[in-house]
């Protein structure tokens, strides 16, 4: 049984693989997403990842879709104690920016969809510079003390506004960020490594890369030539014009032959070796999509196959 990884400073400990929910209610419908949710459970996944303005983009939808469906599943399969539930606050319709008014009314509104009292993982979406870090971090605080949140973590921050929050934490003994979800992978490592890497490292925060497979082009399905019929096309074929793009899909291919292993399954791979991941984040629209995404939770590169996925993508 594959081990699971502690969360930061928390007492949250989550399998190496964490599952989206961004499709569900966009791209899988609920009984697409309750079959994917049965196949990670069943192979030892407890740790999901969704947002409160999932699927807000599609044309009908009004944010929320996907934390509903998650609640469904919770509530249908009895299972809410052995699932860690993560959402994210500040990105829908009616719930923007991170005042704490915002927070505090977008996690009432979550907690229902979910149709739980209480949320494991709660991060802020996207910061809010509008926002004193003080404000957001004693808005967070009181979830954390009235018991409807387990643990805080942020998203798309940058390094001076992260440490500064994780500082005012410390002083006034509130509650602190304890993981950070960056955008990551073997095509996009600009945006993580460097000043915001340093700062998770320096407060020991665990990171959950999202886009750890680059909206699909790491699966390797995307190729010169080939037409792939998806909603996330656009976002993974502009990887194939460049010349990184092509010396990564290079790269993994030599090394997923060699290791009879799929090409997805590397690439998250390589990414849960990098200094602190603790868990790529990753979606699956259907079952079939799914073996690839859990081996990589038990798949060891060698330094020499790291080393050479470090050039190709350096």
């Amino acid at each position: 049984m594959t081990d699971l990884r502690k969360l930061g400073s928390s007492d949250l400990h989550v399998f190496p693989l964490a599952l989206g929910g961004n499709v569900f209610g966009w791209t899988a419908d609920e009984a697409q997403s309750f079959a994917v949710l049965d196949a990670y459970a069943a192979a030892g996944g407890n740790f999901v990842d969704t947002a409160d303005t999932y699927s807000s983009w599609v044309p009908g939808n009004e944010g929320g879709e996907s934390e509903t469906v998650l609640g469904n599943w919770l509530a249908s399969r009895g299972n809410r104690s052995d699932v860690l539930v993560a959402t994210k606050v500040g990105r829908h319709p009616q719930y923007t920016g991170l005042s704490a008014t915002t927070i505090k009314a977008g996690a009432e509104e979550s907690l229902r969809r979910l149709r739980t009292d209480y949320i494991d993982l709660y991060y802020t979406h996207f910061d809010d510079p509008n926002v004193p870090v003080e404000e957001i971090i004693t808005a967070l605080d009181q979830l954390v003390r009235e018991g409807k949140v387990r643990a805080i973590a942020a998203s798309n921050i940058s390094p001076e506004r992260l440490a500064a929050s994780i500082a005012f934490s410390e002083s006034e003994g509130l509650a602190r960020y304890v993981a950070l979800q960056p955008q990551y992978n073997l095509v996009s490592r600009d945006t993580y490594e460097g000043a915001l890497q340093d700062t998770a490292i320096r407060y020991g925060l665990s990171a959950v890369p999202y886009y750890a497979l680059a909206s699909g082009f790491l699966t390797g399905k995307y190729r010169p030539g080939v037409t792939v019929d998806s909603a996330r096309a656009g976002g993974a074929g502009k990887h194939l014009l460049t010349e990184r793009g092509l010396k990564v899909l290079g790269a993994l291919d030599r090394i997923a032959e060699a290791r009879g292993a799929e090409i997805a399954t590397v690439a998250l791979a390589w990414l849960a070796a990098q200094p602190t991941v603790v868990a790529p984040l990753a979606s699956a629209r259907t079952t079939e999509q799914l073996p690839a995404l859990l081996a990589a939770a038990d798949l060891e590169l060698t330094a020499q196959e790291l080393a050479e996925l470090n050039a190709a993508s350096a």
